[in-house]
């Protein structure tokens, strides 16, 4: 997972999406404080497939994108960068050849979150990547 991890990093930098969010790109969560907008993304499963010949691991990758803009158009801007960035491409992940990378399914909400000046309203999107890789 260390390898796509770095793929992960490597796609967004110099991307629209990082100048949106000023490169905070964080897995598992954000630290405290941190200013909006950001994302964070997470592995939610990794699944290893084996045929006679061959090796793959079928991943879901979850990126969840933050705002707290009053309205929804820096958020709907961050998705639509996010899709450019990573719908149906390739990454480049150290000992594995990727077969694809696929959005499944998108969510929208609106929070309440915690912040050290009281409640804030934050828009986000919550957006599942299958991600399948044939193992070198």
């Amino acid at each position: 997972m260390k390898n796509l991890t770095t793929a992960i990093y490597s796609k967004l930098s110099g991307s629209a999406l990082a100048a949106h969010v000023s490169n905070q790109l964080f897995k598992g969560r954000a630290p405290d404080a941190t200013e909006y907008p950001y994302i964070v993304y997470m592995v939610v499963t990794d699944v290893p497939e084996k045929t006679f010949s061959e090796d793959f691991e079928n991943v879901i990758v979850q990126f969840s994108l933050f705002s707290a803009a009053s309205g929804t158009t820096e958020l709907e801007d961050m998705y639509t960068d996010l899709k450019t960035l990573y719908d149906d491409q390739e990454l480049t992940v150290v000992g594995s050849t990727m077969i694809w990378m696929k959005r499944d399914i998108a969510v929208f909400s609106v929070e309440d979150h915690e912040t050290p000046s009281g409640q804030q309203r934050v828009f986000s999107y919550h957006v599942d990547y299958n991600i399948k890789m044939s193992l070198d």
